[in-house]
């Protein structure tokens, strides 16, 4: 990527990947990433888990009823494991440190999806986090965020039009209504 700007408007949510692996010092940046994310008050409340096992990525894409299913064709799956007991602003810091993961993965030539845990239930009903929970090992008192897909991509998704960012959303000094 030539600057960040062309690293946010490429950025787009791949859910197909290549049957191929991703290096260990790809992986090693994307985590570097997410470690040095920012956090309220530097608490970084977060831990990463990170699968390359295809027979676990096939049931982590089944923790909940729609939309997991990029999990399975990933070379790697980021579990993104929050303590909601050291920063009350948990959701805030983990999507800060996902969306770095995000990028990290997109500057490298990589795609990933962000597949959303937190609030999400399989078709049973059951939480989507207490089956990752319990696919993983993960304590019962953190929080599953997230699962980030990531891979070499399998699909070329365009670029974002500039022309769709709604400006008319942005408000200058104070709150207007422009109609």
């Amino acid at each position: 990527m030539n600057d960040f700007h062309d690293l946010l408007y490429n950025r787009r949510s791949i859910r197909k990947y290549k049957e191929s692996e991703i290096s260990s010092d790809s992986v090693r940046l994307i985590l570097e990433a997410a470690l040095a994310s920012p956090s309220s008050k530097s608490k970084m409340p977060w831990q990463f888990v990170v699968v390359e096992d295809k027979a676990m990525l096939e049931k982590l894409s089944q923790c909940k009823e729609f939309g997991a299913r990029p999990i399975a064709g990933a070379a790697i799956a980021i579990v993104v494991v929050l303590n909601p007991y050291e920063s009350d602003v948990w959701v805030e810091d983990g999507s800060v440190a996902t969306f770095a993961i995000q990028l990290q993965a997109q500057d490298l030539g990589l795609g990933s999806c962000w597949i959303q845990v937190r609030e999400r239930y399989d078709k049973d009903g059951k939480s989507a986090e207490e089956n990752v929970k319990e696919l993983l090992g993960i304590p019962m008192d953190m929080r599953v965020l997230c699962v980030i897909s990531i891979g070499e991509k399998d699909e070329e998704r365009k670029r974002l039009d500039e022309d769709k960012c709604k400006w008319e959303k942005v408000h200058i000094a104070q709150w207007r209504n422009d109609e």
